[in-house]
């Protein structure tokens, strides 16, 4: 069997502490025999992802990575926001995933309608719109922010930001939610204590997008 070309798994914020915890999420999917999964940072961005300048910006430095990495077998975006995504579907034929699509697919799969936590109230307006583009707005329950926004780093530790999540995650249930999405990256150290917590599935989306993207690698799509 011809070996397959590494899963990039690309962070377009530089928060090289995100990519680490980003690698540790991904690390059940690095399979003996399988493709390598190498989560990257690109470090000419800010730390947060938390603009529309920001996803435009960063939509540029993640296609001119994928570019740079011809040997790559699939990309996978891991911003909520997925900086690029549209960009990159025109310039390779590689499969190129988005963690809030692929996330959005992986909760409607376990739930008639789904929530999702936002990193901060201004992320909201651009996730709504893309769910609009993929027309499952009929499917979601809410999205909410914590009662205090938070930095990227600050959505993966526990310590900083637990109960906020729990909140969030708890408001979602109420409003129907029968699973929930984590939208930031960031947030992937939360997943089982928060799914443990609010008794209803959780689902990373950085997780479902490279399961998504593995798939299709191993079947040669």
């Amino acid at each position: 069997m011809t070996a397959k070309g590494p899963i990039l798994v690309i962070n377009p914020n530089s928060d090289v502490a995100v990519t680490e915890a980003l690698s540790r999420a991904v690390e059940p999917f690095r399979l003996g025999g399988g493709p390598a999964i190498e989560c990257l940072t690109i470090a000419e961005s800010p730390l947060g992802i938390m603009t529309q300048r920001d996803v435009y910006e960063a939509a540029l430095r993640t296609a001119d990575l994928a570019k740079a990495r011809p040997d790559a077998s699939a990309i996978v975006i891991a911003c909520y926001s997925q900086p690029g995504l549209d960009l990159l579907r025109t310039e390779t034929r590689r499969p190129v995933v988005g963690m809030q699509d692929a996330g959005v697919l992986a909760a409607m799969g376990l739930a008639d309608r789904f929530g999702v936590i936002a990193v901060a109230e201004g992320s909201i307006p651009r996730h709504l719109a893309n769910l609009a583009r993929m027309g499952v707005m009929s499917r979601l329950a809410g999205e909410v922010a914590p009662a205090r926004a938070l930095t990227v780093a600050e959505s993966g530790d526990p310590s900083a930001s637990f109960d906020l999540l729990r909140e969030a995650g708890t408001k979602l249930k109420q409003m129907g939610a029968g699973a929930i999405i984590l939208g930031c990256a960031g947030m992937s150290p939360q997943r089982g204590i928060l799914e443990e917590a609010l008794g209803i599935p959780v689902v990373d989306a950085t997780q479902a997008a490279v399961a998504q993207a593995l798939g299709r690698v191993l079947v040669g799509g």
